[in-house]
């Protein structure tokens, strides 16, 4: 490989993983702004008047907006939670904005990680250990159980990291899992967000053998 193709993967590969890390942050960066947009500008006259009024900094009134944001927040989830606001935002979702392009789409992505859909595996997955190439290798890798079948069949989703939301969907036997009910999905995620740091604490006994297997093969060369 020449040296300009050497510099064209390198600079090509380290452009697209900044993109795969900074493109998912910009999409919620401009959600929560145009969010935060959308509620100064309805609560605008009450800012207006407490900076006017109460000579509070323009800060303060920023402040102001995000905790109208917050509020907005609170009550519609405690409206929806009641049964008539349930029935009319499932009215309202059904007939209006489930015909709006990309919406059903968008609102599965913002289900599935902050957790309020039910079917979330970020909610109700098991984590497991997962031999996808059978226990005779000597490979595995971190994943939930989002699935089971009625012929003893799961089926796994391995996030990839840093970004957790995307990864591979295998369907394995269940001889090559292992579940791991002492490690709570958050722990998963977080190792998986770093990349595999901290993974050694989730298998403190696997650890302690690599240790052993290592010694015992520092012993044999010495021989």
């Amino acid at each position: 490989m020449s040296l300009f193709q050497r510099i064209k993967r390198f600079v090509g590969s380290a452009l697209l993983g900044g993109l795969v890390v900074l493109l998912p942050l910009a999409v919620v960066g401009f959600l929560f702004r145009w969010l935060y947009g959308v509620t100064t500008e309805i609560a605008a006259p009450l800012i207006h008047y407490v900076v006017q009024e109460w000579h509070w900094h323009p800060t303060v009134a920023d402040w102001v907006g995000i905790l109208a944001l917050v509020l907005v927040c609170f009550l519609v989830g405690n409206l929806v939670a009641t049964r008539l606001g349930h029935w009319f935002w499932n009215a309202m979702e059904t007939r209006i904005m489930a015909r709006l392009p990309g919406y059903r789409a968008v609102r599965e992505v913002v289900s599935q990680l902050l957790g309020n859909n039910e079917d979330s595996p970020f909610r109700r997955g098991e984590v497991a250990r997962v031999w996808i190439y059978g226990r005779g290798a000597d490979v595995s890798v971190l994943g939930l159980v989002t699935a089971r079948f009625p012929d003893g069949q799961l089926t796994v989703f391995v996030p990839t990291g840093p970004n957790p939301t995307t990864g591979f969907i295998y369907l394995v036997e269940p001889g090559v899992v292992t579940l791991c009910p002492d490690i709570s999905v958050e722990q998963m995620m977080k190792v998986v967000v770093a990349c595999g740091a901290g993974s050694q604490r989730l298998f403190p006994t696997d650890s302690a053998a690599a240790a052993l297997r290592a010694d015992a093969g520092a012993t044999e060369e010495e021989r």
